[in-house]
C-alpha cells in the first residue's frame, strides 16, 4: 500500500458560509466515491481557497461529514492576474493499492475549467 495523491477543485458563486460548505462537501463526496476511498484511508486533506473566500474555513465541511480524525489543513491561495476567482482546490492524501493513474481526480462548476483533461465526461 503507497501513498497517493487525489486532486479536485471546485468553484461557488459567492463569498457565503453554505455556498463554501455545500460546494466542499459536494467535492469531497465525488472524489470520495469516485474512487472508492473509506475515510479510514484519507491519511490528510488540504484546502486551498482564493483569497476572495473568507466566509468560512472549506475543511469544516469536512468535520461536517464525520471526518473527526482525518488531519485538515487550510490555507489561502496566492492572488495571480487572471486566475479563476471564487475556487476551492483540495489535495487529498490517501493510502490505497492502486496506482496513481487509476485514481479519479474530481474538478466541478467553473473549476473544471483549471484541468479540462481530468473532467469526467458525465457531471
Amino acid at each position: 500500500m503507497g501513498c497517493s495523491g487525489i486532486r479536485g477543485a471546485t468553484s461557488v458563486p459567492r463569498n457565503g458560509v453554505e455556498e463554501i460548505l455545500h460546494a466542499t462537501r459536494t467535492l469531497l463526496e465525488r472524489m470520495v466515491a469516485e474512487n472508492e476511498i473509506p475515510v479510514s484511508k484519507i491519511v490528510s486533506v488540504i484546502f486551498t481557497a482564493t483569497p476572495d473566500l473568507d466566509a468560512v474555513y472549506p475543511a469544516r465541511a469536512a468535520r461536517d461529514l464525520g471526518w473527526r480524525e482525518t488531519p485538515l489543513l487550510c490555507t489561502q491561495d496566492m492572488r495571480v492576474p487572471g486566475s479563476l476567482p471564487h475556487c476551492i482546490r483540495v489535495l487529498m492524501h490517501v493510502n490505497v493499492d492502486r496506482p496513481p493513474d487509476q485514481l479519479r481526480h474530481v474538478y466541478l462548476g467553473e473549476a473544471r475549467s483549471l484541468r479540462p483533461d481530468w473532467v469526467k465526461e458525465v457531471e
